[in-house]
């Protein structure tokens, strides 16, 4: 795989799929590459480069983590009198208020919500930076 596809795989795995998707939908769009010897060599160079740039990148990951440490991030939405919030939070939002309120850019995919967040609170969310760097932040939801 070059990317992730969802329900398929993750960017740099073999995985085995059906023929059809493969050669009508994977590979025409540039998602993956047949896994032959020598795609095999260029799979492994890339992967290979890839680690180093995510190795540099690992002391900034860390430093945005040290930062966010302890802090809580407080979210506007707004809601009904039982304290139920209309609509959901996204990761675009949390992504944006990060921003805002921090300083810092995180990319949204990274951000992993809770599914009960769907009322007024606190409640705790993910940010899965790099695989050795992972943050838990608070999150208050407050009235807007």
């Amino acid at each position: 795989m070059l990317q992730d596809v969802e329900k398929v795989g993750d960017k740099h795995e073999v995985v085995e799929v059906k023929d059809g998707f493969g050669r009508n939908y994977l590979l025409p769009r540039g998602l993956a590459i047949i896994g032959n010897k020598s795609n095999m060599g260029r799979l492994n160079e890339m992967v290979r480069r890839e680690n180093a740039q995510e190795q540099k990148k690992l002391d900034v990951y860390r430093e945005v983590a040290k930062k966010l440490q302890g802090k809580t991030l407080r979210v506007g939405a707004k809601s009904g009198t039982s304290g139920r919030i209309f609509g959901s939070i996204t990761q675009l939002q949390i992504r944006n208020l990060l921003q805002e309120q921090f300083g810092v850019d995180v990319e949204r995919r990274k951000i992993v919500l809770p599914e009960e967040a769907k009322e007024l609170g606190t409640y705790q969310f993910t940010m899965r930076l790099h695989p050795d760097v992972v943050q838990e932040m608070d999150m208050e939801i407050v009235q807007e």
